[in-house]
């Protein structure tokens, strides 16, 4: 018998394959809850820190509220300890400041997206990246992702004024292998990945065929574990002809 391939050791989730929370100083990046003040105001807000989170991949700042309340979000590119941040619809169009997308403007680089109004954020948090508002309606503003993707949002969603910071990380080289070993093992990822064609018949679906897979790629939707690796109920395959 074969031993276990990777797709069927990652789906079992095991300590191997977990991001080490306990190392992590911050649980989760969220705006705070809406308070009366909030929704109708700007609420005043002193950044007290910024530093850096295991595992995370841009500067984490601790923002304290006039209103009792704190919050740890990915700091936006020019930011500084003691600065102050604005909460609210009548909040100034300032990096750092965190308003409802109705409010902004089209064309204002944005981050930290609400995906459903209160949910404290969901889209663009990595570092370097900002959206952009390019059309906003009654109903729906329009935001165009890094990615080049129009996604709709509700008018009511939150965002931060500004990009986050930490761009140009991907371009510096790790030179080493073993700085990358501990950069994914921060991120609970494995560093080295053995192709499937490298390997034993008894191993890897794709094995034992002097670096070329046995047989056809394409494999079943409802494929069990072990045999779920290659294109997963493909379409089409190969070069699109001319």
């Amino acid at each position: 018998m074969g031993k276990r391939i990777r797709v069927q050791r990652l789906g079992r989730g095991s300590p191997t394959f977990r991001v080490a929370s306990h190392r992590r100083k911050v649980e989760k990046i969220s705006y705070p809850p809406y308070t009366p003040q909030s929704k109708t105001d700007a609420v005043k807000g002193q950044v007290i820190a910024i530093f850096h989170d295991v595992g995370r991949k841009s500067p984490l700042m601790e923002v304290w509220f006039e209103d009792d309340t704190y919050a740890f979000l990915p700091a936006p590119e020019g930011i500084a300890v003691g600065d102050w941040v604005k909460m609210g619809p009548n909040a100034d169009l300032a990096v750092g400041n965190i308003m409802p997308l109705h409010a902004i403007p089209e064309g204002t680089p944005i981050y930290n997206i609400e995906g459903v109004p209160g949910d404290g954020g969901k889209y663009v948090r990595s570092s370097g990246g900002y959206a952009v508002i390019t059309t906003k309606t009654a109903k729906r503003v329009y935001v165009k992702l890094p990615s080049g993707k129009i996604k709709e949002f509700h008018p009511d969603c939150r965002a931060t004024i500004g990009n986050v910071s930490g761009g140009g990380r991907t371009e510096k080289p790790f030179v080493k292998a073993g700085k990358r070993y501990h950069v994914m093992k921060a991120l609970g990822k494995k560093s080295v990945k053995v192709r499937g064609v490298a390997m034993n018949v008894v191993d890897h679906p794709h094995g034992g065929k002097e670096h070329h897979p046995p047989g056809p790629t394409t494999v079943s939707r409802n494929a069990p574990p072990g045999r779920k690796v290659g294109h997963i109920a493909a379409r089409r395959t190969g070069r699109r002809k001319k």
